[in-house]
């Protein structure tokens, strides 16, 4: 019952690539959600500005868009934005993360 502790340099080595690939994600996810929440907040302001002014000015929007109406104008641009941010920041963070490890393992 001899047990074998040496490991070989590439299983070590795979087991901290797996390690620093984990990580990796988690801050492109990370960053993605925070892109995207800056998004959603400019967006909302951004649509929620016109969209109570014109229920304010606008004959036709004042007799036609209840609150509930209003709220999903802006909630649909809200979420949107923060869902496109998020998705092209974590793309973009993840290509620049593959050329930069594909570029370490060519030198």
């Amino acid at each position: 019952m001899a047990r074998n502790v040496s490991h070989s340099h590439l299983e070590i080595n795979g087991l901290v690539s797996v390690d620093q690939k984990l990580a990796l994600a988690k801050r492109c996810g990370h960053e993605g959600v925070v892109a995207g929440a800056k998004a959603a907040v400019l967006a909302t302001f951004a649509s929620a500005v016109p969209t109570l002014a014109s229920v304010r000015m606008l004959p036709w929007a004042r007799a036609h868009l209840n609150p509930t109406a209003q709220a999903l104008i802006i909630s649909t641009v809200a979420g949107s934005a923060y869902f496109i941010v998020a998705d092209k920041t974590v793309l973009a963070t993840a290509r620049r993360n593959s050329f930069k490890d594909y570029t370490n393992t060519q030198a």
